[in-house]
């Protein structure tokens, strides 16, 4: 019999990437993909797999604690993968009770409906987290696992909170759970309010290119399909009750990586080299902005033999040519049509 699956925010970015590997990896398992499709959620991100037979998708909030507990009674998981959350940090500091609702008490709502309708002692939840709860670092230094928490946005916050939380119900009741805290994640499907596809659409538009400060903050950037990989590794293999730190080990300014972007889209585009750079314009620095991140990943690497397969070089490539290969999923998404295969796909508005 199948092992029934949940994976909260599945029609994410990230999200969208994990399903797409579990549904297609494991046969066996029946994957639930359970996300309520908020802007930031996209079915088209899997019409690829719609049709697997393992495949099954429940539109559900997981502010809901009653709908939560009545999918769980219904699928009683072997195992949850938690990435259902709001990850914008400018959206967090216009509205921070947001991030509580959805990252922290949607968190204990999934905690509390595993442990009525999971073996908490043999399934197992594992809770993805974010490289920000640790808070910022100098110019030297890498995060590790034992780093102490020191969030200074409403969005790390909410997400440190969640991780106690997991944390807790792990010593209090028992549950087997895992942790990750991972790096920013580049690559296909991925909203355009976010750094990379943000500034590809602005590039193709001809639209100014909105730097932060200086754009001297730093940042380490994974390929969210290694990301996917790691996530498949520390499920199924990590230790009960451990945190792993995912990482690329790949460092760059945001200034720097705005200008190499421009390089290759003027290559891509047929544009003069220079063109798209003329496009930078420096605005008002984030609130509280983090300076610098880095992930020490030695744990994962060491204890669970994962490594990122793909070189940032080949990763960026791949990912710029996929938005420019797929222009009207990124049409649709601009314009929010991507909000009507739900209803298309499923009947419901």
């Amino acid at each position: 019999m199948p092992q029934n699956i949940i994976i909260t925010g599945g029609a994410g970015f990230i999200g969208s990437h994990v399903v797409r590997l579990f549904v297609n990896k494991y046969p066996n398992y029946n994957i639930v993909n359970l996300d309520s499709l908020t802007y930031a959620g996209n079915l088209e991100n899997l019409k690829d797999i719609a049709e697997k037979s393992n495949y099954f998708f429940e539109k559900a909030d997981i502010r809901d604690a009653d709908l939560l507990q009545s999918l769980f009674e219904k699928y009683k998981p072997a195992g949850v993968i938690h990435l259902a959350a709001e990850s914008h940090v400018d959206r967090s500091i216009s509205n921070p009770i947001e991030f509580v609702t959805t990252n922290v008490v949607g968190t204990v709502n999934l905690l509390n409906a595993f442990r009525a309708h999971s073996d908490m002692q043999n399934g197992r939840f594992y809770h993805v987290s974010t490289d920000e709860v640790y808070g910022t670092l100098g110019d030297e230094g890498k995060f590790t696992e034992t780093t102490p928490y020191s969030p200074n946005s409403p969005y790390s916050a909410s997400k440190a909170a969640s991780d106690h939380f997991v944390r807790a119900y792990h010593e209090t009741y028992k549950m087997s759970v895992v942790i990750s805290n991972c790096s920013n994640n580049y690559g296909s499907h991925h909203f355009p309010e976010k750094l990379i596809p943000l500034m590809i659409n602005n590039i193709k538009n001809n639209k100014s290119l909105p730097v932060y400060g200086k754009g001297e903050n730093i940042r380490d950037w994974l390929f969210v399909e290694d990301h996917a990989l790691a996530i498949d590794i520390i499920f199924h293999n990590g230790r009960n009750g451990e945190t792993y730190n995912i990482g690329g080990n790949n460092e760059w300014k945001n200034i720097d990586l705005v200008k190499k972007l421009c390089e290759i889209m003027d290559r891509k585009l047929g544009r003069a080299a220079g063109e798209s750079e003329k496009l930078i314009t420096y605005v008002t620095d984030r609130a509280g902005h983090d300076f610098r991140y880095a992930i020490d990943a030695s744990k994962l690497m060491n204890e669970l033999g994962w490594a990122p397969t793909v070189a940032f070089d080949e990763g960026f490539e791949k990912t710029i040519d996929w938005y420019l290969a797929n222009e009207e999923w990124l049409t649709n998404v601009t314009s929010g049509a991507y909000k009507h295969y739900y209803a298309d796909m499923y009947g419901a508005g």
